[in-house]
């Protein structure tokens, strides 16, 4: 039996409730599991100002920041201080050669004015780590079955898949968001992503990676179940000198069940500023 959660006419979510705990879990302490579901009203919302940035780690190498000479200032509505664009501070240890060149190139084009490209804003996948980098007015909820769970945002209903307790494929094929493998481990759910396309950035600064991009992440629920955190570790020999950690933070919100929110119907060319060109289907899918 499931409660479904409408998404919009004729789409629903199931929330899978009555299937946890599942007869493939028999034996061991459910209560040791975490619930990202508990019930269909359940959403995620970043809780801190800057929700599309990565929070740095207590310890150790971190994400690419802004450039302390160009401070990020995001759009707040209700404050009158003159919102920028993210330059990327290209000091940080982390960073190839390469991948500093590229992103000066995209940091200098930003300087001169132009529109810097944020995947959300023109309708491509996010792809991981950078798909928990969402803004505070987007929630993400999550659908929990024995097999699988989802992660869906309600901005354009873009989905990840985690596959429970099975090990990775021998050859993945490339895709957007790599493919998840997942299991519980103390309280907290372990996911681990390899077999990335090189299509992606892993931030919004545009942090190019390579297909040897491996990324692992520990959900857990803190602060009495409120707040969900994932704390992520990157590695990726192609771009990256060492691993680095960055985490992300929800607030739990009664904002579900999730809306039909669509972003292809966006203007086009985005007031004649060169951007990249929203994703169109050539031909359907059915």
């Amino acid at each position: 039996m499931c409660k479904f959660a409408s998404i919009g006419a004729g789409i629903f979510l199931c929330a899978a409730t009555a299937l946890w705990p599942s007869v493939e879990l028999k034996g061991q302490d459910q209560r040791a599991f975490p619930r990202f579901a508990p019930d269909v009203a359940t959403a995620w919302q970043v809780n801190h100002a800057d929700g599309d940035d990565y929070l740095p780690p207590e310890h150790g190498p971190g994400p690419v920041k802004f450039d302390p000479a160009h401070p990020f200032v995001p759009t707040d509505p209700n404050s009158s201080t003159q919102a920028t664009y993210r330059v990327a501070d290209l000091s940080n240890p982390i960073l190839k050669p390469w991948a500093i060149e590229q992103m000066r190139q995209a940091n200098q084009e930003v300087l001169n004015g132009k529109i810097p490209y944020v995947p959300r804003e023109r309708c491509w996948p996010a792809g991981v780590p950078a798909y928990v980098l969402e803004p505070p007015f987007n929630v993400t909820i999550f659908i929990e079955t024995p097999k699988e769970i989802l992660m869906v945002h309600q901005q354009d209903q873009q989905t990840r898949h985690i596959y429970m307790n099975v090990p990775h494929t021998a050859h993945p094929k490339p895709s957007w968001t790599g493919e998840s493998v997942g299991h519980y481990e103390g309280g907290e759910l372990v996911v681990d992503t390899i077999g990335f396309n090189e299509k992606t950035f892993v931030d919004n600064y545009r942090t190019p990676h390579t297909a040897r991009m491996h990324v692992v992440e520990r959900f857990k629920l803190i602060d009495g179940g409120k707040t969900l955190q994932d704390t992520m570790t990157v590695e990726d020999p192609g771009a990256f000198n060492m691993a680095w950690t960055a985490v992300q933070r929800w607030q739990r919100t009664n904002r579900g069940p999730i809306e039909e929110t669509t972003c292809a119907e966006n203007n086009e060319n985005f007031y004649n500023y060169d951007v990249r060109p929203i994703p169109q289907a050539v031909k359907p899918d059915f």
